[in-house]
């Protein structure tokens, strides 16, 4: 099953996006910050990430940044 983590501040944006994703066989995962992002990216592992732009703490281009250094795993980038 292929994984993909959910990166939001709006959690109910993060859980709709979820919500239809299950429905097409993917393990979600969401995380509400980017620094909850970063530590959660090593042990979820996922093959996509739906990352939004303005996040608290660190914003969704330094997360980007930061997973770059270590993975070229694919990320949608998020705007409203």
């Amino acid at each position: 099953m292929k994984k993909i983590l959910i990166v939001d501040d709006d959690v109910k944006i993060a859980e709709l996006i979820s919500l239809y994703l299950t429905k097409e066989c993917f393990e979600t995962m969401m995380v509400h910050d980017g620094e909850e992002a970063l530590t959660i990216f090593d042990t979820f592992r996922p093959n996509l990430i739906l990352l939004d732009l303005m996040l608290p703490s660190i914003d969704g281009y330094q997360v980007c940044r930061e997973i770059r250094h270590k993975s070229s795993v694919p990320i949608i980038m998020l705007s409203a």
